[in-house]
């Protein structure tokens, strides 16, 4: 892919109300989770707070935040340098964002890109999270 194509082509990716973000979103409403969105108040600023049960989830893209062993994780094969430096930012950032909530008293967990895509594996790992099918 040509550079100027791939800066067409990440441009056009959004920062908010992802595909993945609105499938958690959905997702979590159906069980009967309420939620929150975007609070800039909190570090990393979590795509959706449960402030009653103090959980601040993110829906991380499993390429901007490198989720290891998954397929869509690879580096741009142009531009490498700029990417590894870059996607290692965004790494770093992460780990620095959990213990930052956990000093506040909350609960930080992360959905993956990828686990968004079945319906039933994503309300599975809802519901682990707020241990909803043991109160069932």
């Amino acid at each position: 892919m040509s550079v100027e194509r791939r800066s067409a082509v990440m441009a056009r990716i959004k920062g908010s109300n992802t595909g993945p973000e609105l499938r958690t979103r959905k997702a979590a409403h159906a069980i009967g989770l309420r939620f929150r969105l975007n609070r800039t108040d909190l570090p990393g600023k979590p795509d959706l707070i449960f402030p009653k049960h103090r959980i601040a989830l993110f829906v991380h893209g499993c390429f901007w935040h490198q989720h290891a062993g998954c397929r869509r994780a690879s580096v741009p094969k142009s531009s490498t340098e700029y990417w590894h430096k870059k996607l290692r930012r965004n790494v770093e950032r992460d780990a620095q964002v959990i213990p930052a909530l956990e000093r506040l008293g909350w609960r930080a967990v992360v959905v993956w890109e990828c686990e968004t895509k079945d319906p039933s594996v994503l309300s599975g790992i809802l519901e682990d999270i707020f241990k909803l099918s043991d109160a069932r």
